[in-house]
């Protein structure tokens, strides 16, 4: 069944087990955030402050808009990680290829929607005017490559169900040169603009999702289907979205705070705009073991769940939070010495102010990231166990403490108020979440002693 493209996560030590998964993990977010860096920083560096905060503008609801896209097909593979872990390569087949059927719908329906209202959102959102062209045209192109995100997410997220974290690392390697390239040439050479870096994602991360398809057929025996697999069928559908658009819901309410507190910032002018743009397209860079141990968490769960192995995710668990508890204290201290010298990346040196406030908001954040690690650890140890719903939960939560602190704190005491929200999110999810596990693990555990 494949077995030399796949890994089985149901036996062996935990802690080995989870760092041969988060390393590939960590270097494709890495790159990932890397070529989405690179737009950043040549927009910045060509195009001046004016375009960098156009781009930084569109990072709220472009957050909330791909990141559900994202969500949902990450909770797509779930289901295929459980039968993975269980050995049923019938169902696998049929979740994979109900995911399929989904996704094309959920991209069609989404590109219509969000390009129609594009415009409005940004006016929704007090984009400021001497900005608004260059975020419109920015964020339009992003808006009309959903299918092409739904493309590469879904597909990456199905092999890394399986076990597999290195090959979508290999391609997102390739597609971030390709990006790089393509960001130089349609910039520089072809002068499009701010839309110029849209074009380069956008086409980038298609050829990425093409490569994992192309590597799919070739080496997954297991996912060979019939054609009575290829079938839509109603109960594999309804188990998908269950778990689909809870995870999809998480990313949209949390970038609903988000979204609340861009429009705080927004108010304080284009300089606190491209602040916060420089230091969050660092925090980010930064941020990505985070993501990685998310994304190793679900599948870990996944196939431990599904083969009935519910101990070994606590323990699981607890073995990536001491990673997340040491490379948090090493990111805070790098941060907080060169954290500066890093925003020079994206501006010049002349813009003092850019870069004084770029670094607050980098060194504050740091120094709350290992409540960042329990969020993307916890939560997705939980979606992996199959309660996606209680991730909705826990997005209502960080919404909550972003949405106050841009309605209330970022009027009253302006761009250092900004710098807190995020750690305010954190704090509140992680004390929503914490529970949260307990409570699975027990209805888990109940379950299997009930069969």
């Amino acid at each position: 069944m494949g077995k030399s493209a796949t890994k089985d996560m149901t036996a062996g030590a935990p802690l080995k087990l989870i760092l041969q998964f988060f390393v590939p993990m960590f270097f494709g977010m890495l790159f990932q955030q890397f070529y989405n860096m690179m737009d950043t920083i040549i927009v910045g560096k060509a195009l001046g402050v004016n375009a960098l905060a156009a781009v930084g503008a569109t990072g709220s609801i472009n957050f909330m808009i791909i990141g559900f896209c994202m969500g949902v097909c990450s909770g797509f593979a779930i289901p295929v990680a459980q039968r993975f872990g269980a050995g049923d390569y019938h169902a696998l087949r049929k979740y994979v290829a109900n995911s399929v059927w989904l996704s094309a719908i959920f991209a069609g329906v989404m590109t219509v929607v969000v390009c129609v209202l594009c415009r409005q959102i940004l006016l929704w959102m007090r984009t400021p005017q001497d900005i608004f062209d260059g975020a419109y045209s920015y964020i339009f192109v992003i808006f009309v490559g959903i299918p092409v995100t739904y493309l590469y997410n879904l597909l990456s997220g199905i092999i890394r169900s399986l076990g597999d974290s290195r090959s979508p690392l290999i391609f997102l390697v390739f597609s971030s040169l390709l990006n790089i390239a393509l960001d130089l040439l349609l910039i520089l050479s072809f002068h499009l603009g701010v839309a110029g870096a849209a074009y380069a994602t956008v086409i980038s991360q298609a050829v990425s999702g093409v490569l994992c398809l192309i590597y799919m057929r070739k080496k997954f025996e297991v996912l060979k289907m019939t054609k009575e697999e290829w079938r839509m069928e109603r109960g594999y559908m309804l188990h998908l979205c269950n778990m689909g658009i809870p995870m999809g819901l998480q990313y949209s309410i949390t970038a609903i705070g988000s979204v609340i507190l861009q429009t705080a910032v927004n108010t304080l002018g284009s300089t606190a705009v491209a602040s916060v743009t420089a230091g969050s397209k660092v925090g980010m860079f930064f941020a990505c073991p985070f993501d990685a141990m998310g994304a190793t968490m679900t599948t870990y769960a996944g196939q431990n769940v599904g083969a009935g192995k519910v101990d070994r995710v606590g323990r699981g668990m607890k073995a990536c939070c001491i990673i997340g508890a040491v490379y948090s204290a090493a990111a805070f201290v790098v941060l907080y010495f060169f954290g500066e010298q890093v925003s020079l990346l994206f501006v010049d040196a002349a813009e003092q102010e850019i870069l004084h406030n770029s670094w607050l908001f980098l060194t504050i954040n740091a120094a709350f990231y290992l409540l960042l690690a329990l969020v993307n650890i916890v939560r997705f140890t939980i979606q992996g166990m199959g309660f996606s719903y209680l991730a909705i939960l826990a997005g209502v939560c960080e919404m909550a403490a972003r949405s106050v602190v841009g309605i209330f704190f970022v009027p009253l005491i302006g761009y250092k108020a900004a710098c807190f929200a995020s750690p305010m999110a954190w704090l509140c999810a992680d004390l929503f979440l914490i529970p949260a596990f307990m409570y699975a693990s027990k209805t888990l555990k109940r379950r299997l002693q009930d069969q």
